[in-house]
């Protein structure tokens, strides 16, 4: 979810540096009600936000997207 508590989907997988072991990149599966042609988007029509804007982890993902 988004800061202000928009659910953004399912996290479905995470791309990782095989150099380094860097976690690059979180794959989400988009909710249906989510406008996905504002985000970055993979050949599966997973959305694609950097692993840095990762604020916290509990019952649920805060993702910063601005």
């Amino acid at each position: 979810m988004t800061k202000d508590g928009q659910i953004l989907g399912i996290i479905d997988n995470f791309v990782v540096d095989s150099a380094t072991g860097d976690i690059m990149h979180v794959l989400i599966v988009p909710a249906q009600e989510i406008e996905t042609r504002l985000f970055n988007l993979d050949a599966q029509g997973r959305i694609i936000l950097p692993f840095p804007s990762m604020n916290s982890v509990r019952d649920v993902v805060v993702m910063n997207i601005s």
